[in-house]
């Protein structure tokens, strides 16, 4: 009967334990805004500064209010990442099915284009942006926020790669005899088959629209339409920034983002035909 050797016991261990460390130096910094959330500014800028919760998180809420206007720019973020993710869903579950399983005029050259916009970096896009919104009359509103960007070639590529690699072909021909219309197809099989995708696709473009600095900066002028990253960074200034009322706002806005986590994690894993099964 064989036994294991000292160092093939120890490696399990070994492993746990670099994977603990690792993961206690990525969550350190969100405990540590939490807990400065909850101290004054001199009590965080203290030596040493506190590892604990304090007593000031109210007082640092109140402050924070009366520097912004915090729910409404929470509620502004919250329309505008819902508004974004269900656009993106829906264009780009809509274009990946069509790219993957249809045959038109200059596909490869449309789809082709559509990947080129992935080449260019973010920053060559703020003037002719600013410039579109301009014109449209859409600065400072919401929808400047969300409908450019509602098809996202990023989106696009992955939908249609997971239509060629997940949906059979013989389903949605064995569905066109039996009279189905395309968007029966496309509603009651093809969707439920993309809920894995979709599931990513959605985290990826919530995550990205909540945390999104550049785009309010660039068409929002009003502080009551801004979005939660452009108002917190409106509390800092080179004298007097209050940092426990940035930490409170910082950690109220991060936690929609667990929330959303918590609650996607099994639909990421979730079985590739769930829905269609069904």
């Amino acid at each position: 009967m064989h036994t294991l050797s000292a160092p093939s016991r120890t490696a399990p261990w070994m492993a746990y334990a670099l994977v603990g460390v690792g993961a206690l130096i990525m969550l350190a910094p969100f405990y540590f805004m939490f807990v400065f959330a909850t101290h004054s500014r001199e009590e965080i800028f203290s030596l040493p500064p506190p590892v604990f919760f304090g007593d000031d998180f109210l007082l640092n809420l109140k402050i924070l209010t009366e520097r912004i206007p915090f729910w409404q720019n929470l509620g502004w973020s919250l329309y505008v990442a819902l508004a974004n993710t269900a656009l993106t869903l829906l264009f780009c579950s809509m274009a990946g099915y069509a790219f993957a399983m249809f045959e038109f005029r200059f596909k490869k050259a449309l789809f082709g284009l559509v990947m080129a916009t992935m080449l260019l970096p973010s920053f060559m896009n703020m003037i002719p942006t600013f410039m579109i919104m301009d014109v449209l009359g859409w600065i400072d509103q919401p929808r400047a926020l969300y409908l450019p960007g509602a098809a996202s070639a990023f989106g696009i590529f992955l939908m249609r790669q997971f239509v060629a690699s997940s949906v059979p072909k013989d389903l949605i021909e064995a569905a066109r005899m039996d009279g189905c219309g395309e968007m029966s197809i496309y509603a009651r099989i093809v969707l439920p088959l993309l809920k894995p995708a979709m599931g990513t696709l959605g985290l990826i473009t919530f995550i990205a629209s909540w945390n999104n600095f550049i785009g309010p900066l660039i068409v929002m002028r009003s502080p009551e339409m801004f979005t939660l990253p452009l108002a917190l960074r409106s509390l800092q200034s080179p004298v007097d920034t209050e940092w426990g009322a940035l930490m409170t706002g910082s950690a109220i806005a991060t936690i929609p983002l667990l929330i959303l986590f918590a609650l996607s994690s099994r639909q990421l894993i979730s079985g590739l035909t769930s829905g269609a099964v069904k």
